[in-house]
């Protein structure tokens, strides 16, 4: 299963479509937040389900702020990450996955891509199509690759 993940694409999908073009057809899209009432420009334009959750900046969102679903038997935990603290670090997030039960924990809300392994939970974050804030400030999203023995494989993609 070939799973999207973006985050902070604040109603500039430019870099979007250029993503989804670079990947082809993928089964999942992952929204973690801060998208800003473009669900319905993103869901037709992916071709694919996609999950959104709300992010700091979605005022009028009906999206939830944290969810679950399991995809392929992997427990995958959504969240903006802004009620979690994780401009300070991502420790809280950790707990809350591990609450969860979560296999991989994703998140958005700092701009900057990172995926790590910590205590058995994977933590992504695919950083901002829109407005990257690490050191080259690329333009980045994930693919999520999980295989057949739920075998998980993250990856960081960048823009240009």
């Amino acid at each position: 299963m070939k799973v999207l993940i973006i985050s902070d694409t604040h109603r500039s999908l430019r870099n979007f479509y250029e993503a989804v073009d670079r990947e082809g057809r993928v089964d999942q899209l992952l929204h973690l937040g801060d998208v800003e009432g473009d669900e319905e420009e993103i869901c037709a334009y992916a071709g694919c389900p996609a999950v959104f959750v709300a992010g700091n900046n979605d005022f009028f969102s009906r999206n939830d702020r944290d969810h679950e679903l399991v995809l392929q038997g992997v427990r995958i935990f959504m969240t903006h990450g802004h009620n979690y603290g994780v401009s300070m670090g991502t420790w809280r997030l950790e707990e809350e996955g591990r609450s969860r039960q979560a296999d991989v924990v994703l998140f958005g809300h700092t701009h900057r891509p990172e995926v790590c392994k910590k205590n058995g939970i994977i933590l992504a974050n695919p950083g901002s199509l829109s407005y990257p804030r690490q050191q080259g400030r690329q333009p980045s999203y994930a693919i999520m690759e999980i295989g057949q023995d739920k075998k998980i494989d993250i990856s960081i993609k960048f823009l240009k």
